[in-house]
């Protein structure tokens, strides 16, 4: 696959919702060619990697620790970088375009720094939840697809 690398990003834990729409985007990431891109652990990261693997997709995960079997299941290529929420700055940096998926501080963390290099970034969140600035929510996970 030679697609863009599109960063999904979001909680390491999350509600069944936002664990359907990672899936969803997770999925369309990987129809549309892309390469998907996450910090390779639980919550939104393992659900948008399920979603591209179910559609046959290539996931790269950006793994905290030292270790690359702390993965998720559906990472194909995990890169342990022993940096921490540090590498939240790699996951940026790498991506064509950054989708957010709920999330909290280390979430806003990717999206304050994707702002700063204009790395497009889109939103998906709950209904009345503020979205963070530069970034609106969207309706359906296709939204998101066709804004990148």
């Amino acid at each position: 696959m030679t697609g863009p690398l599109v960063a999904v990003v979001g909680g390491g834990t999350c509600t069944p919702q936002e664990a359907a729409w990672a899936t969803a985007v997770g999925r369309l990431i990987a129809e549309r060619g892309a390469v998907l891109l996450c910090g390779g652990l639980g919550g939104v990261m393992a659900a948008a990697a399920r979603g591209a693997k179910q559609a046959g997709g290539l996931t790269v995960g950006i793994l905290p620790g030292n270790d690359p079997r702390e993965a998720n299941a559906d990472i194909d290529v995990a890169l342990a970088t022993g940096m921490g929420e540090m590498r939240n700055a790699l996951i940026v940096r790498a991506a064509s375009a950054v989708i957010a998926i709920g999330g909290g501080w280390g979430t806003l963390s990717e999206i304050a720094m994707a702002r700063r290099i204009e790395t497009p970034v889109v939103g998906l969140h709950a209904a009345g939840r503020g979205g963070a600035v530069g970034v609106g929510p969207r309706a359906t996970p296709g939204g998101i697809i066709r804004d990148l």
